[in-house]
């Protein structure tokens, strides 16, 4: 029998790229709720996209592209929109046709801004917590905060004195007045140096802080992550990314709540959380706002540095005082054990949605990756309680 060969002119049968996903595969249900979301923020899109100039990348691919990124842990858009042309299961979800020219990874950068100008990310995010409401799977009581650090796409290399005039910089560069010194990454003593955000800042992220989660741990340059979560199944209904200062957990935590009783008619009446939100102007606030703290406090005597810090911080002093006694309760025992349901989303988050360390520069990219990282996250926890 002689060997065939394929003919160049052969005509390949068309392909039905939804017969080639087999029906029981995870995606089915994540892209159901998906495509339901994306339909009901047409409006938004209009209002984002002109009718007129070139045709662009619909904005919804876009999006679904972003989930892909986060659910498959692919590093970059140039990895991801590769694996987009010749795998048929992600031209399936993002409904391509299997001979459709592939976009070129740089829509990403030029449509990040408009995404983030017309909050298109954010509102996508929503649209997977009020999924998660209408199913009755969000507790509408009991909720958990925390933060966590993102590296930041920044070297430390680049943490320079803000007063430093790029002539005088020694960094390796070899254009833009830098000085070359021992090659394009050189080696750089920091031993004596005192560096601090006050007076160095990042050249290439300046957003970025200087920052040490403990001690015995080294000073990174990241950001902060906030989420809050409900207590039931640990979604997640809004995550904020600001710079690591010393007091930006409960200020986060306050934020969060603000914005998930303004868009979900929340209203939560317990709020779990660890020891670095133990402080008394943050437990007065909460009880101002009719939501029972339920958060670990430090050891110690409250309020033991004598008459005159007392008499200053006395409200502060009371309120760290209700909770210690609440803390003996069978509701706070019960919440602080909900309480470390969030670190499941931190975990996914940066073991496989990428938020380890961002791929992206300052505050607000960052901030579109970890709502795109949340609604990932939601997505997939809903199709696993709703598939059981």
């Amino acid at each position: 029998m002689a060997r065939s060969t394929l003919s160049p002119f052969l005509f390949v049968a068309a392909i039905d790229l939804e017969d080639r996903v087999r029906p029981d595969h995870p995606l089915r249900a994540i892209k159901r709720m998906v495509d339901n979301d994306l339909r009901a923020m047409s409006k938004r899109f209009d209002a984002a996209y002109s009718q007129e100039g070139r045709p662009s990348v619909p904005p919804e691919r876009l999006i679904k592209a972003m989930l892909l990124q986060a659910i498959y842990s692919i590093r970059s858009e140039a990895q991801l929109v590769e694996r987009i042309d010749h795998d048929l299961l992600f031209r399936w979800f993002l409904d391509l046709r299997i001979d459709e020219p592939m976009f070129d990874a740089t829509v990403f950068s030029h449509n990040r801004h408009r995404l983030e100008k017309h909050g298109l990310i954010a509102a996508f995010f929503d649209g997977t917590v009020r999924m998660a409401v209408a199913k009755g799977l969000v507790s509408a009581e009991h909720f958990s905060v925390d933060g966590s650090l993102i590296e930041a796409y920044a070297s430390i290399k680049s943490f320079k004195p803000k007063d430093e005039a790029p002539a005088d910089r020694q960094d390796g560069g070899d254009n833009n007045g830098f000085k070359c010194s021992g090659g394009r990454n050189a080696e750089v003593d920091f031993h004596g140096q005192k560096r601090s955000n006050a007076t160095h800042a990042s050249t290439t992220d300046p957003e970025a802080k200087l920052f040490r989660k403990s001690d015995g741990q080294p000073a990174r340059l990241c950001h902060a992550l906030h989420a809050l979560v409900e207590n039931r199944h640990g979604l997640v209904l809004a995550v904020e990314v600001t710079a690591p200062t010393g007091n930006s957990e409960p200020a986060a935590a306050l934020s969060l709540i603000g914005r998930v009783k303004r868009r979900f008619r929340i209203r939560p009446k317990t709020l779990a959380a660890d020891k670095g939100y133990g402080q008394g102007p943050f437990l007065t606030e909460l009880e101002e706002r009719d939501i029972t703290p339920h958060v670990a406090l430090k050891d110690g005597v409250i309020g033991g540095l004598g008459k005159a810090h007392r008499a200053r911080h006395r409200e502060s002093i009371e309120a760290r005082q209700r909770m210690r006694r609440r803390s003996r309760g069978v509701g706070y025992r019960i919440s602080q054990r909900c309480r470390k349901k969030i670190e499941e989303l931190f975990g996914w988050a940066k073991s496989i949605a990428g938020l380890c360390r961002t791929r992206l520069i300052g505050h607000r990219k960052t901030n579109q990756q970890a709502h795109i990282a949340g609604a990932a996250f939601n997505l997939i926890r809903m199709r696993n309680l709703t598939a059981a």
